[in-house]
């Protein structure tokens, strides 16, 4: 089973995504963790990051992804702002979405309370304007609760509740 967990920066795909592949006994990947150098540090000089950019990225977690579908799957947490970057991370015909969603506000309060991560909260807009969503998929409200997330997200990929934490 493979699943990936969208959204702009803030909205807790780290979390859930953990969350789901622990509940899951499935490898968890953070996309954060896999951005080249020149990537970090673009964003770390409050830069937002162009299609050129994150093309050997994107390209670097489908390979992970096709990878982890020769054993049991895996979940991968990655903004995937656009449908043409979730495209390429759509290595396999039923892959599982899932998109967090929220408002501004809650998410900018989320990301001035976090430290030491380089997407700093003044590009939160940039990635507003690049998300294009879309149709397919759950759409989880992040104003519920982890717990309630995991539950809805269990609900979504078919798990029985006895599974989850």
């Amino acid at each position: 089973m493979l699943i990936v967990v969208t959204g702009v920066s803030g909205t807790g795909k780290t979390t859930i995504g953990s969350d789901i592949a622990d509940t899951l006994d499935l490898p968890f990947f953070d996309a954060d963790n896999f951005h080249p150098a020149e990537n970090i540090e673009k964003m770390s000089l409050g830069f937002p990051l162009n299609d050129e950019d994150r093309m050997p990225w994107l390209q670097s977690l489908a390979d992970i992804l096709v990878k982890s579908e020769q054993n049991d799957g895996a979940v991968l947490a990655c903004s995937a702002l656009k449908e043409s970057y979730r495209e390429i991370l759509k290595v396999q015909k039923d892959m599982h979405w899932i998109h967090l969603k929220g408002d501004r506000e809650l998410i900018w309060r989320r990301m001035l309370a976090r430290k030491n991560h380089y997407m700093k909260a003044s590009m939160l807009d940039s990635q507003f304007a690049t998300w294009e969503e879309p149709s397919y998929g759950l759409k989880l409200n992040i104003y519920k609760t982890p717990e309630e997330m995991l539950a809805e997200a269990l609900r979504y990929l078919g798990v029985p509740m006895s599974s989850g934490k």
